[in-house]
């Protein structure tokens, strides 16, 4: 009986210690180097790139005009990779609200209330973004200066 006890107790011990190397090793998950300056969504297929988007002042209100932007759904995201040089102080996440339509009919989204990030340098030029908290269906965009960089999460 003790021996079947110590047994046991082994075992457990070296199941503990396989499940704490394995939240080690994610904690310092490392990310491929993209081929291009951009931002890219991490998701379980890899990273995908997200496309540019203008931003426009006008009246004191910021906003851009929806682009068709790219479509992911919540299941799959991950985080946000940031590749370039950029003014990391100015990051935000945000999401997006209806503003109105312009002349042409095309729909405007302004910006909405920040949300909290994480943000960790990954290499040279390369930067890991995690929202705080939980993101749930939306629009959204990462933003820097001039640049959005919209998205859809379905």
């Amino acid at each position: 009986m003790t021996r079947l006890k110590t047994i046991c107790a082994i075992t457990l011990c070296l199941v503990f210690l396989g499940a704490s190397a394995t939240i080690a090793f994610a904690k310092n998950e490392k990310v491929a180097t993209p081929k291009e300056y951009g931002a890219y969504i991490k998701t379980s297929k890899g990273l995908i790139r997200l496309l540019p988007n203008i931003v426009f002042d006008e009246d004191g209100v910021i906003f851009v005009e929806s682009n068709n932007p790219a479509h992911f759904f919540l299941k799959d995201f991950q985080y946000f990779v940031l590749y370039g040089k950029y003014e990391m102080s100015v990051l935000t996440v945000n999401p997006m609200g209806f503003y109105q339509s312009s002349a042409l009919g095309k729909p405007r989204f302004a910006f909405g209330k920040d949300i909290e990030i994480d943000v960790k340098p990954q290499g040279k030029d390369m930067y890991i973004i995690k929202p705080k908290g939980l993101l749930g269906r939306g629009y959204y965009s990462i933003w820097i200066n001039d640049t959005a960089w919209d998205f859809m999460l379905d």
